[in-house]
């Protein structure tokens, strides 16, 4: 077992017999996830993808509530300029390009809620499992950014229309079964008892079957965004500089003051 430890974050993976390789990321702060957990999330997907003792990628986090409340909003609060803004938002771009380039199948395991970039990570997996507590929200536009970094895997994975249900009724949450519906979630479950037992059910039915076949299965699966590493890192730019906005400014400092 590999642990990363991080400024009040970690990374932690292991593989098992059978080739399945799990990926947890945990942050005190409802699984939040700053840029320095975003960078090393990125290069553990990329390591274990990469390992040839690995068949498939199970991709959680930890605890039993959210599974990722997206950006950090102290780190979001503490961007100076345009180019600090652009680096933070490329983390999520990383991560997510990290999942699509991956050549084993990623399966997701959503045991809370997922809001902003936290959708954006559930999308980018292969096949998504979820509670049914696993509600959805892309918050961005209620703090003047928008999803731009997580937009076009949103969008691959729900379709254009249900994106911008979620991105422009912002303040909103949708239900795991409205997630699902939609394709985000394969199935919903429960407890996480039985998310847990359907993941790794999943997991290891991938992981017997042949891995040339999967690897080119995906590649198929994510055809039509090989653009992605220049069309991320414009939509990080965008996001970069609006988050000096006087309206995101105190619109983030407003959130801080309700969470106390």
């Amino acid at each position: 077992m590999i642990t990363s430890t991080l400024t009040a974050g970690t990374v932690i993976t292991s593989t098992d017999a059978h080739g399945i390789a799990t990926i947890a990321f945990f942050h005190p702060s409802h699984n939040s996830l700053p840029g320095v957990l975003l960078t090393q999330l990125a290069t553990t997907i990329t390591a274990v993808g990469q390992a040839a003792t690995t068949k498939v990628i199970i991709l959680k986090s930890e605890g039993a509530r959210t599974f990722c409340a997206g950006a950090s909003f102290d780190e979001l609060i503490a961007i100076g300029d345009e180019a600090q803004g652009q680096q933070f938002f490329s983390g999520f771009a990383q991560v997510i390009n990290a999942c699509r380039t991956c050549p084993k199948v990623i399966i997701g395991r959503v045991q809370g809620k997922a809001i902003g970039g936290g959708v954006g990570v559930a999308a980018a997996t292969d096949y998504c499992l979820a509670t049914a507590q696993a509600a959805v929200k892309l918050s961005e536009l209620v703090v003047g950014i928008g999803p731009f970094v997580v937009g076009p895997v949103v969008e691959h994975k729900i379709g254009r229309a249900a994106y911008a249900q979620l991105a422009l009724d912002a303040g909103e949450f949708r239900s795991a079964a409205w997630a699902e519906a939609r394709g985000l979630y394969a199935q919903c479950f429960e407890s996480i008892e039985e998310l847990d037992a359907a993941v790794q059910a999943f997991a290891t039915k991938l992981a017997g079957y042949n891995p040339e076949a999967l690897t080119a299965l995906k590649q198929v699966l994510w055809e039509g965004t090989e653009h992605w590493d220049s069309l991320l890192a414009q939509r990080a730019a965008i996001s970069g500089r609006l988050v000096l906005s006087d309206f995101t400014r105190q619109a983030i400092q407003q959130f801080k003051r309700a969470a106390r």
